[in-house]
């Protein structure tokens, strides 16, 4: 009987010793800053190659995967400083590989998987504080914040699954809230002219009155409010919006509150950020992407809401291959997707390996390093903070140059500094200013890197103004 040739048969040993001493390799080298970012070789990588017609066996493969990630921008390296992701814990990437090879499938009855989902959002809303009645693992926080708000429409309107968008509503969120939440506005018919962008205080915070005032506008306008958003984190300062100001809006219109937490959710388990978070136990429903600051591989999107019934009324339906149990339904009727992998086996496990305790020192020393880079940014005389201080760990900061555009110059800056490869930021642009915009959510990251970071911004800073730039 002739075999398909995907079976690993007598190569599996040797397949599986040699993938486990390339990722020995790897961790080993993420214990430590690189000198600089490999240039990505095409030639090497055979990228241009067309598909072969016979393979070249595994280990060869698995080589060429590891040159690939190596010429990849990898931030699970200590001095990745430039978008919020994960940093690779190494107990969930084992975990990850696990479930991977074991396939589950989430959509329907999976046995021990769904118990210990059920158990890893418990666990998640425990560490947050948010009492948790239901949620769903997802890709992320896009798919989050368009599951909760689905959640707050249906509830709002109760016959919008049947008849669409019959009447016209708005969702609220502050100006500088995460552009998922303009995309759900759009994928949910609300249309980008009913998302309400709440203008922010000094702070860079919601403003609470402005809130109140555009809900009682759209009330007298016979527009129905269904869901305001609050930020636990901006994406570009790490704000957190006021939520126990917001609630009492909420609470007081019998509107949805949700929080998108996706990136700093996790400094509400901290001792010295908490009282940012305080009225998160008073919204409907609340996201955490667990792939950002609680440092396990993507994707491990979290969505929590307070009543799982909430999800079932948005997403059920009948299927004639997904038959019902008695007093059970099926995880898909919850969520937004239907094949959906093990995503919470890998955060599980990880708080099993390592308890809650450790991760809250983890996340409490990356708010110590931001405080330590906004003060080493304050010491330096041609350098500016663009923020009072960090509420949690994105430190926007800009260079000031002895002569020509600032703004040019810190744009040119970042540019060089990822030519550089030494260490990796990204650009923004802040209230008008050009700008720096380092975030700190790795438990590999010292105050050498952040020392490192500084200097050498500065280093190439001075480069640039030595060329006139």
């Amino acid at each position: 009987m002739a075999t398909s040739g995907l079976a690993l048969g007598t190569e599996r040993n040797e397949a599986l010793d040699h993938g486990l001493e390339l990722l020995r390799a790897a961790w080993t080298e993420f214990d430590a800053a690189r000198l600089m970012q490999p240039a990505v070789e095409r030639d090497t990588l055979r990228v241009d190659e067309p598909l072969p017609q016979r393979g070249e066996g595994v280990v060869a493969a698995l080589d060429a995967a590891s040159q690939v990630l190596d010429q990849s921008l990898a931030q699970t390296r200590p001095r990745f400083f430039a978008y919020v992701g994960s940093s690779g814990l190494e107990s969930a990437v084992l975990a990850d590989a696990m479930a991977h090879s074991y396939d589950v499938n989430m959509a329907g009855e999976s046995g021990a998987a769904d118990a210990v989902e059920k158990q890893a959002l418990r666990w998640v809303g425990e560490f947050v504080g948010f009492p948790a009645g239901g949620g769903a693992f997802t890709s992320g926080g896009m798919v989050s914040n368009l599951t909760a708000l689905m959640a707050a429409r249906t509830h709002a309107l109760p016959r919008s699954r049947d008849e669409g968008m019959t009447v016209p509503a708005a969702l609220y969120a502050s100006s500088e809230s995460h552009s998922s939440v303009e995309r759900a506005a759009e994928i949910l018919g609300f249309g980008k002219r009913h998302l309400r962008s709440v203008p922010i205080d000094g702070s860079r915070r919601m403003n609470v009155a402005e809130l109140r005032l555009m809900i009682e506008a759209d009330l007298s306008a016979g527009i129905v409010p269904v869901a305001v958003v609050a930020t636990g984190g901006t994406t570009l300062t790490g704000t957190v919006d006021p939520i126990g100001a917001i609630a009492d809006v909420c609470e007081e219109f019998g509107v949805w509150l949700h929080v998108d937490g996706a990136y700093g959710l996790p400094a509400a388990a901290t001792a010295s950020k908490a009282h940012l978070f305080a009225g998160l136990d008073r919204a409907n429903s609340v996201s955490v992407d667990a792939h950002k600051w609680m440092f396990v591989p993507k994707a491990c999107g979290v969505l929590l809401v307070r009543e799982q019934v909430e999800l079932f009324e948005a997403f059920q339906h009948d299927a004639s291959y997904l038959v019902e149990h008695e007093n059970y339904r099926h995880p898909v009727d919850g969520t937004l997707e239907y094949s959906r992998p093990f995503r919470s086996l890998k955060l599980w496990t990880a708080f099993r390996a390592h308890g809650a305790d450790a991760f809250r020192v983890a996340v409490e020393r990356d708010i110590e390093l931001a405080v330590e880079l906004a003060e080493l940014v304050r010491a330096r005389p041609n350098m500016e903070l663009l923020v009072e201080s960090p509420d949690l760990s994105i430190v926007p900061f800009r260079r000031i140059p002895s002569r020509g555009d600032i703004d040019a110059h810190n744009h040119r800056l970042g540019e060089l500094i990822q030519a550089d490869g030494r260490v990796f930021v990204a650009s923004a642009v802040l209230d008008g200013k050009a700008c720096l915009r380092p975030c700190i959510v790795n438990f590999r990251t010292s105050s050498d890197d952040v020392r490192a970071l500084i200097d050498i911004a500065e280093e190439l800073g001075r480069d640039l103004e030595e060329r006139g730039q």
